[in-house]
């Protein structure tokens, strides 16, 4: 695996999501390959299917032979997700190292930059919570209005149901 001491946490981030990629995309092919293989009668292996082919004459090696293609993709995408996953990790085992030595690689003026840039994206997300608090609200308060508005037409539908009583 290559050095992954020198890179900043944004180069790993990048580094990562492709990892992550390369594992979701492995991870699809095992179960399109498991799936292929499930809807494949020729290559589920019985012993009542290897005996007939054996009574026929044949030796039972176009049965192995389509295991070997189906497992062989299967067996392929479950190597690219091992590789994929020991990747991922490896870069996420590098992350915290890499933050390690930002504060003492930056001087004081990036540190106060970095600082009113966290003041100001604080300021920035805690505006973005409170308006998220505010429409829960509301759509609490018409969600309450819905159920409310339920309740009533289940009375009625169960009033109109229920046997007169004359």
């Amino acid at each position: 695996m290559e050095d992954r001491g020198g890179k900043s946490a944004q180069e790993l981030a990048v580094e990562g999501q492709k990892h992550l990629e390369d594992t979701i995309e492995a991870a699809f092919q095992i179960l399109s390959s498991m799936n292929d293989e499930l809807c494949n009668p020729a290559l589920w292996s019985t012993p009542a299917s290897t005996g007939a082919q054996s009574s026929n004459g044949t030796d039972g090696s176009d049965l192995s032979h389509q295991m070997d293609l189906g497992g062989g993709a299967l067996e392929d995408a479950r190597l690219r997700y091992k590789s994929a996953v020991a990747a991922l990790r490896a870069v996420l085992t590098a992350i915290p190292n890499s933050q390690k030595g930002k504060p003492h690689d930056l001087g004081a003026a990036a540190s106060a930059l970095d600082s009113k840039t966290d003041a100001a994206e604080i300021e920035r997300l805690e505006e973005r919570a409170a308006n998220l608090k505010k429409e829960l609200a509301n759509k609490n308060k018409y969600l309450k209005l819905l159920i409310d508005q339920l309740r009533d037409l289940i009375t009625d539908i169960s009033t109109w149901q229920s046997p007169c009583s004359v």
